[in-house]
């Protein structure tokens, strides 16, 4: 029962860590995913990201449906491993998932860069690596918040009762 118990507190704690770190889990809503790819232009040849891929839901739409380059960044351990449960026996397509910091990668060679953070974490921490790392010509969507100091290209937000999707383009 201890085992149990100690298991349980480290996936707490490290969900917790991702939280702080950026945000929660919070999946895109399934009808929002071909609102977020018709933002993107996502090409077969260019370089998708999803900072913070939770289940791997876009970068297995990436790969399968566009046969982009796509990686994930998870820094939650739970999510990382049913990620990569979910491509070892589900999902067969060549998306790279990453145990690692979505501060600590270098997003140079992305096309495309999608995420959902607190405008927070955004504000203080995330407009500047994209201001820096990204080259000209790519593209940034951001489910449900602004980024602040960028301007957006696009908001698609068919109905007030629909979530806001920002692109913006470097």
């Amino acid at each position: 029962m201890i085992y149990i118990s100690i298991i349980i507190i480290l996936i707490l704690l490290t969900m917790g860590v991702a939280g702080l770190s950026f945000a929660p889990w919070v999946p895109a809503r399934k009808k929002d995913v071909a609102r977020i790819f018709a933002l993107s232009d996502l090409k077969s040849n260019e370089v998708f990201y999803d900072l913070g891929c939770g289940d791997g839901r876009m970068i297995f739409f990436a790969a399968k449906n566009y046969g982009a380059k796509a990686i994930g960044l998870e820094i939650g351990l739970p999510l990382y491993a049913f990620c990569r449960l979910k491509q070892m026996f589900g999902e067969k397509t060549n998306a790279i998932i990453k145990f690692k910091n979505l501060f600590k990668e270098n997003l140079g060679e992305a096309d495309v860069v999608y995420f959902f953070g607190m405008p927070e974490k955004i504000k203080n921490k995330l407009a500047e690596k994209l201001k820096k790392e990204m080259k000209s010509g790519s593209r940034i969507i951001s489910y449900a918040f602004h980024v602040p100091g960028l301007s957006p290209f696009a908001v698609d937000k068919p109905t007030k009762d629909e979530i806001s999707i920002y692109l913006y383009r470097m």
